[in-house]
């Protein structure tokens, strides 16, 4: 069984068969699925969506791309979805992205700062979305030593990924995995303790050999599992397992 980490189902791009294909996921193997939310109103969809699938956990936070609409109206609106809502498992997906800076980047540490207070008062685990931003996501993250979490689709160095390894936290992989250029993913992926190792498909993105530039889902999960045996010499269904079973234990699901 796999548990897909970090999805987007509340995506248009699922619009047209969205039902069909989340009825498909078991077939697939897939039999849990966290459902991140992005921005207010994204967040709001990922908690009524998973009310209505038991397999089907919720994640709420604002990214670095919405940033600029954190204030403590937004944290207090999270706050509550949190404690209404038992599926709600995590704060995120939060964090940097200086790769496009159409947020400057005070408002969108001042943002990660605020939603990662958040998580520390609510006691739940963090998902962060990191890109071209190693440095500042690193000492943010060092300045909450009681938050932990993942650092989802990882494009950081095999060091990095080892620091947070030893600060407690897990590591998301995601279809780049599967690319023949993903280099620094595969050197990550095998050199950090299988128990901190989770698999996701930020899905409709980042979709794996061989169904690359299609829209991903669920379903395709099983690709980025074969590729992690073979990188780790071990078979399939010990990364299923393993896999399964860190995800389950990142967002707290019995």
């Amino acid at each position: 069984m796999l548990f897909d980490t970090h999805a987007h189902l509340n995506d248009r791009a699922f619009d047209p068969d969205r039902e069909a294909l989340m009825e498909s996921f078991a077939d697939a193997g897939v039999g849990l699925v966290m459902n991140a939310g992005c921005s207010l109103e994204s967040s709001r969809e990922v908690v009524a969506m998973a009310e209505n699938y038991p397999w089907l956990y919720a994640s709420v936070g604002s990214h670095p791309d919405a940033a600029d609409e954190v204030d403590t109206a937004v944290l207090e609106e999270y706050r509550k979805l949190c404690k209404l809502n038992t599926k709600v498992k995590a704060i995120g997906e939060i964090g940097l992205d200086y790769h496009y800076e159409d947020i400057p980047r005070e408002i969108q540490k001042k943002a990660f700062r605020m939603q990662m207070a958040l998580a520390e008062e609510l006691g739940l685990p963090v998902i962060v979305h990191e890109r071209d931003a190693h440095e500042d996501g690193l000492a943010i993250v060092k300045e909450f030593p009681k938050v932990k979490g993942v650092f989802h689709c990882y494009s950081g160095s095999a060091e990095m990924a080892r620091q947070l390894v030893d600060l407690g936290w897990y590591i998301g992989f995601t279809g780049v995995l599967t690319f023949k250029n993903a280099r620094k993913a595969v050197e990550t992926a095998a050199s950090i303790p299988l128990e901190r190792i989770v698999l996701e498909t930020d899905c409709p993105y980042m979709a794996p050999e061989p169904f690359r530039g299609k829209r991903c889902h669920p379903g395709y999960l099983y690709r980025m599992a074969e590729k992690l045996a073979e990188i780790r010499g071990i078979s399939i269904e010990e990364v299923h397992a393993a896999t399964y079973e860190n995800g389950k234990r990142l967002y707290g699901i019995q």
